[in-house]
């Protein structure tokens, strides 16, 4: 009796954090996980852990934001692991200033990567998924989305990507593609820590003042957002689509 091939997922970002833990837990679910971040070196870290699970992983460097490194990167993961059906657009940067400091790079790079790459990744997936008439994309918004002082280009993205999403949920729904959207609030990841150094703030009393205002009363870990992650690719979410689901521990936070 043959195997029935694995379902390839697509993680952006995916060298640690959030993007890694979502990695791993679509391999721990069984799909064959393409690691994809700006440098291919970084992805190793990943793609060992999912190997040494006994998942199947293959790490790919690109720019999300660049189209021919976009489409070469996709090519290269539909020969390599087999045709992707599931695209989770985590790959992300901040370049956080009040409106009068921020310059034109600063807005242009967070557009670039948040907006641009998941545009370009999504069109780079979506005739895959059109193909097997079966697809899940999960786009990475934020909390930031709702307004968030000192972020403007970060909240203007993350507002974005929801927008982006739902119009995916109506042109790709009769394919049998669904489209959600998860818009965590405060998680303990490299790039919050980054938020604490540049606030000149002691990382633990940083966590703990944030954790006191959130109802669960702890902050978020990536592995929080690799459950949701989980959830919408799941079979059991295809009537679910077009929706931004807040993973903040409250209703806002």
């Amino acid at each position: 009796m043959t195997e029935t091939p694995a379902r390839v997922a697509i993680v952006t970002g995916a060298a640690r954090g959030i993007g890694a833990a979502t990695a791993l837990r679509l391999a721990a679910d069984g799909f064959a996980v393409a690691v994809i971040d700006l440098d291919e070196a970084s992805t190793a870290g990943t793609v060992e852990a999912i190997e040494a699970a006994g998942g199947r992983a293959l790490g790919v460097g690109a720019d999300v934001g660049d189209a021919e490194q976009v489409q070469a990167a996709v090519d290269r993961i539909a020969a390599e692991l087999g045709p992707p059906v599931v695209l989770v657009n985590n790959a992300g940067v901040t370049r956080d200033n009040m409106l009068f400091k921020m310059t034109d790079a600063d807005w242009d790079l967070v557009m670039h990567v948040h907006l641009r790459g998941s545009f370009l990744m999504t069109r780079a997936c979506q005739r895959y998924m059109v193909d097997a008439r079966w697809g899940r994309v999960v786009n990475l918004s934020s909390t930031s989305a709702l307004g968030n002082r000192g972020q403007a280009n970060y909240a203007t993205a993350k507002a974005g990507l929801q927008g982006f999403t739902k119009t995916l949920a109506l042109e790709l729904g009769k394919f049998g593609v669904t489209a959600n959207a998860i818009a965590p609030g405060f998680i303990q990841t490299e790039m919050t820590k980054a938020t604490a150094e540049r606030l000149g703030r002691d990382w633990d009393e940083y966590v703990a003042e944030r954790a006191a205002a959130i109802p669960v009363a702890r902050g978020g870990v990536p592995e929080d957002i690799a459950h949701t992650v989980s959830f919408f690719v799941s079979e059991g979410a295809g009537f679910v689509s077009g929706q931004v689901v807040y993973v903040a521990g409250g209703p806002r936070t």
